[in-house]
């Protein structure tokens, strides 16, 4: 108890934690001060997808931290060298910039949109469009991209150059198309939103549309990216490939580590000094990093988070067949959302405790949607026990 004192004592009280202080993970598992187990369904928000400490990446860190930890990016280093050209040999990507998260990987991304049309000249190209019920980070330029009213309560006046639609909508993207647009950009699939897919025939319209109008095309993959949806970038799931990418959470599994990736053409946008940051991608960051993109790209692990994905699935359906509160059941490999709507005192809140009681961590978003987002490493053994306490509580 003596940690949740002290973080409420002297932490900013930004967050609503769930008075639970652990101490220890390993796989699938954490455990609290108490020494009570629980099985974990959410993977520090779709971070952790080795599960806790994975043998391999912690002896990555390891030897990393005992070799050299940092030493700015006015030098180079072998592991960032090697992290690059990783991701793009496994993307469609030319040229990666590493920052320290998500949100400052979705800042660059903002950046060389615009600086792309800049540099060329069109001064006037400048807007970007994105989803209503987005999610794309906190800093000023993010929280401004995000769709969602209230992320940015208390933040006004927001940044120039912003406009929303419809996700899933072709009709109202198109109508919000003029001369001034400069990017679109959304996630294949929205995770804070509420586990909302893009429609397939959606997005290769997204990506027609960008082509026809000389518009840059970005992917938000921080939460959807990295092996989640059974293919190690959300959008080879599509079939529809972006100028500009986005990843951070699982990148790093746990260590704090973002990345944009893009094309020669759009990469043309930065050059000497227009974007800079002085943690991002460090030797210990992109070592870790590299251990992941290994792993998860191999084709049998993939497989098997389809496999485990479509398992998961077809249980919560199961569920929604079984108990009129459920509403939908919505997502791909395992980022997955039952939606449960609201009920009074019994929203998705309720689940999260009460399920956290039982032994198992995953969490409510927009108040009546059960995310999961377990290890990719979870079994379907794991699934059934989560499973069978879920339908009793329902």
């Amino acid at each position: 108890m003596d940690s949740i004192k002290k973080t409420d004592n002297f932490v900013f009280q930004t967050y609503l934690r769930q008075g639970k202080a652990f101490v220890r993970g390993e796989g699938t598992s954490l455990w609290d001060e108490d020494g009570k187990e629980y099985t974990d369904f959410l993977a520090g928000i779709a971070v952790c997808s080795l599960g806790h400490c994975h043998p391999e990446i912690t002896e990555a860190i390891s030897k990393q931290a005992a070799t050299l930890v940092h030493v700015s990016n006015l030098f180079y280093t072998l592991p960032q060298a090697d992290l690059a050209s990783k991701l793009c040999e496994k993307s469609f990507a030319d040229r990666v910039f590493f920052a320290n998260s998500g949100a400052e990987a979705n800042e660059a991304a903002i950046k060389l949109g615009r600086r792309y049309f800049q540099k060329k000249g069109d001064k006037n190209r400048f807007k970007i469009i994105t989803m209503e019920q987005s999610f794309h980070g906190r800093t000023m330029a993010t929280l401004t991209a995000t769709g969602q009213d209230k992320i940015k309560e208390g933040f006004y006046p927001l940044l120039d150059g912003f406009s929303y639609v419809p996700f899933n909508d072709m009709d109202a993207l198109k109508n919000e198309i003029d001369e001034t647009v400069c990017a679109v950009m959304l996630e294949p699939i929205q995770g804070e939103g509420g586990i909302i897919p893009a429609d397939p025939a959606y997005l290769k319209a997204v990506r027609e549309l960008c082509n026809d109008k000389g518009i840059l095309l970005i992917f938000d993959e921080i939460q959807c990216g990295m092996g989640r949806c059974g293919t190690l970038f959300a959008h080879e799931f599509y079939d529809v490939t972006p100028d500009i990418m986005t990843l951070a959470k699982a990148l790093g599994n746990g260590l704090p580590i973002g990345a944009m990736l893009a094309t020669q053409d759009a990469a043309t946008g930065f050059d000497f000094g227009s974007h800079a940051t002085t943690f991002g991608g460090t030797p210990l960051a992109t070592a870790a990093a590299l251990e992941v993109v290994n792993i998860i790209s191999e084709e049998t692990f993939l497989d098997r988070v389809c496999q485990k994905g479509q398992y998961f699935k077809d249980k919560l359906e199961k569920l929604k067949e079984k108990h009129s509160r459920v509403v939908d059941v919505r997502g791909e490999g395992l980022l997955l959302g039952l939606e449960i709507g609201k009920e009074k005192d019994k929203g998705a809140a309720f689940f999260v405790e009460e399920l956290m009681e039982k032994g198992f961590i995953i969490n409510g978003i927009q108040d009546k949607v059960l995310r999961f987002a377990p290890p990719l490493i979870i079994e379907e053994s794991d699934i059934d026990r989560l499973i069978f306490v879920l339908d009793s509580l329902l």
